[in-house]
Protein backbone atom coordinates (compact mmCIF):
# COMPACT_ATOMS: atom_id res chain seq x y z
CA UNK A 1 0.00 0.00 0.00
CA UNK A 2 1.29 3.53 -0.98
CA UNK A 3 1.87 6.45 1.45
CA UNK A 4 -1.10 8.72 1.60
CA UNK A 5 1.10 11.69 -0.14
CA UNK A 6 1.63 9.03 -3.05
CA UNK A 7 -2.31 8.37 -2.70
CA UNK A 8 -2.89 11.68 -3.79
CA UNK A 9 -1.03 12.32 -6.20
CA UNK A 10 -2.31 9.34 -7.67
CA UNK A 11 -5.57 11.11 -7.19
CA UNK A 12 -4.67 14.57 -8.59
CA UNK A 13 -3.56 12.65 -11.94
CA UNK A 14 -6.12 10.14 -12.10
CA UNK A 15 -8.20 13.28 -14.69
CA UNK A 16 -5.48 12.23 -17.30
CA UNK A 17 -5.57 8.76 -17.22
CA UNK A 18 -4.98 5.05 -15.19
CA UNK A 19 -1.96 6.14 -13.01
CA UNK A 20 0.83 3.64 -12.42
CA UNK A 21 2.79 3.87 -9.61
CA UNK A 22 6.94 2.25 -9.66
CA UNK A 23 9.72 2.59 -7.28
CA UNK A 24 13.25 4.15 -8.56
CA UNK A 25 15.86 5.02 -7.62
CA UNK A 26 14.91 5.65 -3.86
CA UNK A 27 11.68 7.71 -4.99
CA UNK A 28 8.61 6.77 -7.22
CA UNK A 29 7.56 7.10 -10.88
CA UNK A 30 4.24 8.21 -11.71
CA UNK A 31 2.69 7.33 -15.40
CA UNK A 32 -0.36 7.95 -17.28
CA UNK A 33 -1.31 5.59 -19.62
CA UNK A 34 2.43 4.19 -19.73
CA UNK A 35 3.81 7.71 -20.31
CA UNK A 36 6.68 8.95 -17.22
CA UNK A 37 5.07 12.31 -16.27
CA UNK A 38 6.21 12.42 -12.72
CA UNK A 39 8.60 11.90 -9.63
CA UNK A 40 7.68 11.44 -6.24
CA UNK A 41 10.70 11.93 -3.76
CA UNK A 42 11.17 13.27 -0.51
CA UNK A 43 7.34 13.84 -0.12
CA UNK A 44 7.22 16.01 -3.49
CA UNK A 45 5.89 15.73 -6.26
CA UNK A 46 8.38 16.82 -9.14
CA UNK A 47 5.77 16.88 -12.82
CA UNK A 48 7.95 16.54 -16.21
CA UNK A 49 8.43 19.69 -18.38
CA UNK A 50 10.38 19.98 -21.47
CA UNK A 51 11.44 23.64 -23.40
CA UNK A 52 8.09 24.29 -25.00
CA UNK A 53 6.17 24.69 -21.53
CA UNK A 54 9.25 25.49 -19.20
CA UNK A 55 8.12 29.59 -18.98
CA UNK A 56 4.75 28.44 -17.41
CA UNK A 57 6.55 26.87 -14.93
CA UNK A 58 9.71 29.45 -14.92
CA UNK A 59 6.30 32.22 -14.09
CA UNK A 60 4.98 30.13 -11.46
CA UNK A 61 8.25 29.72 -9.87
CA UNK A 62 8.40 25.79 -9.67
CA UNK A 63 11.28 24.15 -8.18
CA UNK A 64 13.52 21.52 -10.03
CA UNK A 65 13.92 18.50 -9.31
CA UNK A 66 17.28 18.23 -8.26
CA UNK A 67 19.81 15.41 -7.09
CA UNK A 68 24.01 15.25 -6.71
CA UNK A 69 26.24 13.58 -8.54
CA UNK A 70 29.39 13.30 -8.26
CA UNK A 71 29.96 16.06 -6.33
CA UNK A 72 27.56 18.44 -7.92
CA UNK A 73 24.32 18.96 -8.28
CA UNK A 74 21.92 17.81 -11.45
CA UNK A 75 19.10 19.69 -12.43
CA UNK A 76 16.02 18.19 -14.10
CA UNK A 77 13.36 19.05 -16.62
CA UNK A 78 11.10 18.22 -13.43
CA UNK A 79 9.36 20.49 -11.70
CA UNK A 80 7.38 20.80 -8.58
CA UNK A 81 3.40 22.17 -9.75
CA UNK A 82 2.31 25.25 -7.39
CA UNK A 83 1.52 24.80 -4.01
CA UNK A 84 -2.44 25.06 -4.08
CA UNK A 85 -2.31 22.86 -7.31
CA UNK A 86 -1.97 19.70 -4.37
CA UNK A 87 -5.30 21.14 -3.35
CA UNK A 88 -7.37 19.33 -5.75
CA UNK A 89 -7.82 17.93 -8.99
CA UNK A 90 -9.12 20.88 -10.94
CA UNK A 91 -6.19 22.78 -9.73
CA UNK A 92 -3.75 20.07 -10.58
CA UNK A 93 -5.28 18.98 -14.08
CA UNK A 94 -3.40 22.02 -16.23
CA UNK A 95 -0.42 21.13 -14.76
CA UNK A 96 -0.75 17.60 -14.92
CA UNK A 97 -1.88 18.46 -18.58
CA UNK A 98 1.42 20.21 -19.04
CA UNK A 99 2.96 17.20 -17.50
CA UNK A 100 1.36 14.64 -19.93
CA UNK A 101 2.23 16.86 -22.92
CA UNK A 102 5.78 17.07 -22.39
CA UNK A 103 5.83 13.32 -21.77
CA UNK A 104 3.83 12.78 -25.23
CA UNK A 105 6.60 14.85 -26.92
CA UNK A 106 9.42 13.15 -25.43
CA UNK A 107 7.59 9.41 -26.64
CA UNK A 108 7.82 11.20 -30.15
CA UNK A 109 10.98 12.51 -30.24
CA UNK A 110 12.46 9.25 -29.03
CA UNK A 111 9.78 6.67 -31.61
CA UNK A 112 11.07 9.71 -34.58
CA UNK A 113 14.61 8.66 -33.45
CA UNK A 114 14.39 5.11 -33.65
CA UNK A 115 12.69 5.39 -36.83
CA UNK A 116 15.30 7.81 -38.41
CA UNK A 117 17.84 5.77 -37.00
CA UNK A 118 16.22 2.40 -38.64
CA UNK A 119 16.00 4.09 -41.88
CA UNK A 120 19.27 5.09 -42.05
CA UNK A 121 20.51 1.70 -41.34
CA UNK A 122 18.50 0.14 -43.75
CA UNK A 123 19.52 2.32 -46.41
CA UNK A 124 22.70 1.77 -45.83
CA UNK A 125 22.67 -2.06 -46.45
CA UNK A 126 20.41 -1.55 -49.87
CA UNK A 127 22.91 1.68 -50.70
CA UNK A 128 23.47 0.67 -54.67
CA UNK A 129 26.72 3.13 -54.30
CA UNK A 130 27.79 0.10 -51.92
CA UNK A 131 30.28 -2.66 -53.20
CA UNK A 132 28.70 -5.76 -52.78
CA UNK A 133 30.26 -9.50 -52.77
CA UNK A 134 28.66 -10.70 -55.23
CA UNK A 135 30.31 -12.97 -58.18
CA UNK A 136 30.79 -11.62 -61.31
CA UNK A 137 29.72 -13.81 -64.13
CA UNK A 138 31.63 -16.27 -65.84
CA UNK A 139 32.56 -15.76 -68.66
CA UNK A 140 32.35 -18.37 -71.48
CA UNK A 141 35.48 -19.66 -72.74
CA UNK A 142 35.71 -20.21 -76.65
CA UNK A 143 34.64 -23.01 -78.12
CA UNK A 144 36.46 -24.57 -80.78
CA UNK A 145 34.71 -27.76 -83.19
CA UNK A 146 36.97 -30.12 -84.54
CA UNK A 147 35.22 -31.16 -87.90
Amino acid sequence: MADPFTDLCVEMLMPLGPVRVRRMFGGQGLYVDGLFVAIIDDGQLFLKSDDVNRHRFDDADCAHFTFPKDGETVVTHYRRPPEDALESPPLMLPWARLAMEAALRAANAKAAKAAASAARKSAARTSPGKKSAAKKPATQKPTTRRG
